[in-house]
C-alpha cells in the first residue's frame, strides 16, 4: 500500500518540494493553467478553489480520441495529483456529444502494433495496449475524486473513460454504448472490467454483447449515473457544485476514503478491512479533525442543485414541467 503526500497548510506538497522537475510541471498547470499545444488540441484545463475542470474541446470532431490524446490526459491528471492542490475534478465536454470514442482513423492506419503477426510484434502490441489502459487508470488512481459530466453520446472509448471516474452525471439527451462490439472487436480500455462493478452483471453483459444504446433514464435506473440534468449547462453547474462540495471536505479524509473504496471494490471484504486498519493507522490525524470541527457552523458557498428527471424512488412530479426535482438518486422533493 502506498500513501501519497497530501497538501501542506501552505498548499504545497512534500513531493513538490523534494522533486524540482515535478514542481515545474505542476506550476505550469496551476493557475492560470497554461498548457502546451498538445494538451490544448484536445482539452482546456482550469482550476478554481481546489476544483480542476478538464473540458474536451474538439466538438467539430465529436471529441474523438487520437493516440496523442491518451498520454495528454494521463499526464494532466497525474500532474494535478502530484501537485497536491487539487481536491476534486470535473471532466466535461463541448458540442453535441461528450465523445465518440477513439477515432476510426486509428484502426484504418498501418500502425505495426495493430497489424501484429509475429511473436515480437504481438508482444509490442501488448505493451502498447498496457500504456493506453494506464492512461485511463490514471483517473481511477488519482488521489482526488473525479466527476464526469456527460452530454449526448458517450461512445466506445468515452465509456471506458467515464467508468474510470468516481461519479457520473448526464444530461437528458445522453446515451451510452459499448461501440467496440459493433465494429468487430472487444472493448479493451477498461469498460469490461469496470462496468460490471457499477451496474448489475447482467446489464453490463447485455451492453457489452449487443452495443445497444442506454439512454439517460435507464442509465439513472441502473446506477450508471447519479443524476440526469435537463441540459448541458445545468449538467456542468451540477457537476462543479458537487466537486466543490467534495473539495470543501478534508483532502486527507477524501483521499483515504477513495483508497479504501477502490480497494474494497477490487478485493474481498476481509482483505479490505485489513487494508483499512493499515490505512487508518497512516492517515488518522487529530489535528485535521480539530480543524474541521472548528469550521462547523460556517455557511457553505456551494449551491444546492437538483436534476429534472424521475428517480426510481420518486413519485412526486412538478405540475408544470411534469418532471421530478430530485437529488442524486434519493428523492428530496418532500424536503
Amino acid at each position: 500500500m502506498t500513501i501519497v503526500p497530501l497538501a501542506l497548510p501552505d498548499g504545497q506538497s512534500r513531493r513538490c518540494r523534494s522533486i524540482p522537475s515535478r514542481v515545474r510541471i505542476v506550476r505550469s498547470i496551476a493557475s492560470p493553467f497554461a498548457m502546451n499545444d498538445q494538451h490544448q488540441e484536445f482539452f482546456a484545463l482550469s482550476h478554481e478553489h481546489g476544483v480542476a475542470h478538464l473540458q474536451l474541446n474538439r466538438p467539430e470532431r465529436m471529441n474523438t480520441m487520437t493516440p496523442a490524446f491518451f498520454p495528454a490526459l494521463r499526464d494532466a491528471v497525474r500532474a494535478l495529483s502530484d501537485g497536491g492542490e487539487t481536491r476534486a475534478m470535473v471532466i466535461s465536454s463541448t458540442g453535441k456529444h461528450f465523445s465518440a470514442g477513439m477515432s476510426l482513423d486509428v484502426f484504418a492506419g498501418s500502425d505495426l502494433a495493430l497489424a501484429a503477426t509475429t511473436a515480437r510484434e504481438r508482444l509490442s502490441f501488448q505493451e502498447s495496449l498496457r500504456k493506453l489502459i494506464d492512461c485511463f487508470s490514471a483517473l481511477d488512481e488519482a488521489r482526488f475524486p473525479i466527476v464526469c459530466a456527460i452530454q449526448g453520446g458517450c461512445i466506445g472509448g468515452a465509456l471506458d473513460l467515464a467508468t474510470a471516474c468516481d461519479i457520473r452525471l448526464c444530461s437528458a439527451d445522453a446515451f451510452f454504448t459499448v461501440q467496440e462490439i459493433s465494429i468487430g472487436m472487444a472493448a479493451d480500455l477498461g469498460v469490461l472490467q469496470r462496468l460490471p462493478k457499477i451496474v448489475p452483471q447482467g446489464i453490463a453483459r447485455e451492453m457489452a454483447y449487443t452495443g445497444e444504446r442506454v439512454g439517460a433514464e435507464r442509465a439513472l435506473a441502473i446506477g450508471l449515473v447519479n443524476a440526469v440534468l435537463a441540459e448541458a449547462d445545468a449538467l456542468r453547474e451540477r457537476a462543479l457544485a458537487l466537486a466543490q462540495t467534495i473539495a470543501s471536505k478534508s483532502p486527507l479524509a477524501v483521499a483515504g476514503t477513495k483508497l479504501a473504496l477502490n480497494h474494497a471494490r477490487d478485493h474481498s471484504t476481509a482483505s479490505a478491512l485489513e487494508q483499512m486498519t493499515l490505512l487508518q493507522s497512516a492517515i488518522f490525524d487529530r489535528g485535521e479533525m480539530a480543524r474541521r470541527r472548528s469550521r462547523r457552523g460556517k455557511p457553505s458557498a456551494v449551491p444546492t442543485s437538483t436534476h429534472l428527471r424521475r428517480s426510481p424512488r420518486c413519485s412526486r412530479r412538478d405540475s408544470r414541467a411534469r418532471l421530478t426535482a430530485c437529488g442524486d438518486r434519493q428523492c428530496r422533493a418532500g424536503q
